[in-house]
């Protein structure tokens, strides 16, 4: 069993940043690939990044790839998504994903989500 939350959310305007970080618990050791993942109101999640737990490997959508990066620290177990350049299309709710040992094909655990509102 995994537990996800995710923190750092909030209002910011075009251009600017913001840090996301999402800590993870429970059986951390089987988490194999931590990715981020976001939904606009009225819109399909979709998927923004993602970084091996072990080797650090990171993958990022086309629509992020320069502006956002993905980061861990797994001694502390913590994900997180820097991101700059900011556009109002990212407005969204933000969730942390894991895959894990257990379910390695997709993934199995969730965040309860954190919103990203970037205005004009």
């Amino acid at each position: 069993q995994v537990q996800l939350v995710e923190s750092g959310g909030g209002l910011v305007q075009a251009g600017g940043s913001l840090r996301l970080s999402c800590a993870a618990s429970g059986r951390t050791y089987s988490i194999n690939v931590m990715g981020w993942f976001r939904q606009a109101p009225g819109k399909e999640r979709v998927f923004v990044g993602s970084i091996s737990w072990s080797g650090g490997r990171t993958n990022y959508a086309d629509s992020v790839k320069g502006r956002f990066t993905i980061s861990r620290d797994n001694a502390k177990n913590m994900v997180y998504l820097q991101m700059d350049s900011l556009k109002p299309e990212d407005t969204a709710v933000y969730y942390c994903a894991a895959k894990t040992v257990e379910y390695p094909i997709n993934y199995g655990y969730w965040g309860q989500g954190t919103q990203v509102t970037v205005s004009s």
